[in-house]
């Protein structure tokens, strides 16, 4: 049967021009922020990573190993990181392919690093992982995107259980703590002190719903079931959750088959269409398909929500662009989300879409 393609390309053709141009604009140890182990890098690099696997294009893995080894040192030191930031953990999914390639012990040494990190990360009064170190009891979405994926590898890779039940328990917590029993979807943060500014004096939740940040939790949620056994304590519960939150989240996809910055806004003029979350969402409704978890009927939201993209993409010579990308946020009320800026071609942006790309390569035909 012929792969599925739309306006003549397949998904991981977007996905290998997407690379390229990256490529063009940037050599691996330059790619910002500069010599920061950072999950900017790490984000846009698993999704070349993925596009590596599937084209069997040696440039791309080239590339990646080339910025690993510029901050991992040949006696397995990393350079360039922040130990009280969840941000800097995620790039570390990027050494286990290395790794089992070549056995190189400064690779599982750097991993370990991590890890250590991780097991000894500053956590709120329930155990939830702060977000960084200047985000003292609060924790993020985001956060179960940059340390789950890392610790659920670790898991399957060194035989450590606990690595698991974090990853359960982390997410199980976030569910409670930041979902919205009315929409199903889930607040960009909780202050387990209800301190902040933005906390809701009685929940301690932000008050809006950011849609890249909901999909990082997905792309999360999937990523650690594609490790755990089935056997796992907590991996019933962790996939219920995933497919309520995907149930959520598909409500709000808007007819152009995007999903807005703000999810549950997107009739108000001030709200508007983000590429990067809809990404993320397409990316994990395929991956669930291809997991077995969700029905292959879901599939036309994440075709629709791919179209949509793709209609958005422009070219410039023979690079490709990628815009409408919130350059990222932090917490704050409606308009604070609605006022954020947009970029072209940034690293998480990007990443996304090649997550998106890659996933959908494998499922659709």
């Amino acid at each position: 049967m012929n792969k599925y393609t739309y306006r003549g390309h397949s998904p991981l053709s977007y996905a290998k021009e997407a690379c390229d141009t990256m490529m063009r604009k940037f050599d691996a140890e330059d790619l910002p922020p500069k010599a920061h182990f950072h999950y900017h890098q790490g984000v846009f690099l698993s999704g070349m990573e993925k596009t590596y696997l599937l084209s069997k294009e040696e440039k791309y893995r080239t590339y990646i190993d080339a910025w690993v080894n510029s901050l991992v040192t040949p006696d397995g030191e990393l350079h360039g990181f922040h130990s009280d930031e969840l941000d800097d953990i995620q790039p570390g999914i990027l050494l286990y392919r290395m790794y089992e390639e070549s056995g190189d012990k400064r690779y599982e040494k750097a991993i370990h690093t991590l890890m250590d990190v991780l097991r000894n990360f500053p956590k709120n009064k329930e155990g939830g992982f702060w977000h960084k170190g200047k985000n003292r009891d609060q924790m993020w979405l985001d956060g179960l995107y940059m340390a789950g994926p890392f610790s659920a590898l670790y898991g399957k890779t060194f035989h450590d259980t606990e690595c698991f039940d974090s990853c359960v328990f982390q997410a199980l917590l976030m569910e409670r703590k930041t979902k919205d029993r009315k929409t199903g979807l889930l607040y960009h943060a909780w202050d387990s002190t209800k301190e902040r500014p933005w906390a809701d004096p009685q929940t301690g939740c932000s008050p809006e719903f950011w849609g890249r940040a909901i999909g990082w939790v997905l792309v999360a949620l999937f990523d650690e079931l594609e490790c755990m056994p089935e056997t796992q304590q907590g991996y019933e519960e962790l996939t219920a959750f995933a497919l309520r939150l995907l149930e959520a989240v598909e409500n709000y996809q808007d007819f152009s088959g995007l999903w807005y910055q703000v999810i549950d806004k997107g009739q108000d003029p001030h709200n508007w269409p983000e590429t990067s979350c809809t990404c993320l969402f397409a990316a994990a409704i395929c991956k669930g398909v291809g997991l077995g978890f969700l029905d292959k009927s879901h599939l036309a939201k994440a075709v629709k929500a791919f179209e949509g993209v793709i209609d958005r993409l422009e070219y410039k010579g023979e690079d490709l662009i990628i815009g409408g990308i919130c350059v990222g946020t932090g917490v704050g009320d409606y308009m604070h989300y609605c006022n954020r800026p947009t970029s072209e071609n940034d690293l998480h942006g990007t990443g996304a879409f090649l997550l998106m790309c890659t996933e959908m390569e494998r499922v659709i035909k």
